[in-house]
Parts: structure tokens; sequence; C-alpha cells
């Protein structure tokens, strides 16, 4: 089994033109991309400009990785949301457990389920207001 920690940044709207930044200035590879009108089951109240936002980037920089996407619904990003931590694991049970004990004392953003991107996936605060993505790859 394995676990890997990775920095996931959200922005408002401007995940793109980062993306693009860090592909010049650091040399940062795309290795997967998703707007949210590449998403299945989009709800119709999505607009053009927040179909073609960034609903999931992942980028490589030498050995490590960094993920964004944007925030769709035009609002501030809270505090304590604009970088995460996502926990990758290749064990939903695993992503499970890291989920549940991350929750305690703290609060729940997204229930951990199966999604369409990941067999196990969940958004949780913990008591310390770090947030975490725990994300089970397929």
């Amino acid at each position: 089994m394995t676990v890997k920690l990775t920095p996931y940044i959200n922005l408002e709207g401007r995940a793109k033109e980062a993306i693009q930044f860090y592909e010049q200035t650091i040399g940062a590879e795309i290795l997967s991309f998703a707007t949210y009108g590449d998403m299945p089951n989009m709800p119709d109240t999505f607009t053009d400009d927040q179909k073609g936002l960034v609903a999931h980037a992942k980028l490589r920089v030498g050995e490590s990785e960094l993920m964004f996407s944007d925030a769709p619904g035009g609002s501030p990003i809270e505090t304590g949301k604009r970088v995460t931590i996502c926990i990758t694991t290749n064990d939903v049970e695993k992503s499970k457990r890291f989920f549940d004990a991350l929750r305690q004392d703290g609060h729940v953003n997204m229930p951990f389920q199966e999604e369409s991107f990941s067999p196990g996936f969940g958004d949780v605060t913990d008591k310390f207001g770090v947030t975490f993505q725990i994300y089970t790859e397929m």
C-alpha cells in the first residue's frame, strides 16, 4: 500500500494561469487536467465560464507533485482552504481510516464516499484547522 502527501492549491478562477506560470518558471509538467465541464453529472446551473474552470489538475515538478483546482462558486475561498493537503492511497479502507481519524473533533466538508474519479474520497478539516482531501487511486 502506498501513501503520498501532495499540496493541493485552490484558486478563484486563476488555476489555468497558475499552471502556465509554473510550467514556465519551474518546469512543471501537466500529468492530468479536467475542467468542471469535463466532469460527469455537472449541474445545469453552471455557466459556460464556470464549466471552463479547472476542476482538478496534477502537475509534476521534479520528483514532487502539485494539485490545483478553481472554486466554481465565485465566492472567496475560506481561510484554511487555499492550500490543503491531499493524502493519496491505493487502499479504500486505509483512506477511510485516515478520514475517520482526522475528523475527530474536526469538521467534515465532504463525506467519505465513492466518486466518479475515486473509489473513496472525502474532505475534512481537522481540529487544528488543517484541511485534508483523502483520495484513493483507482
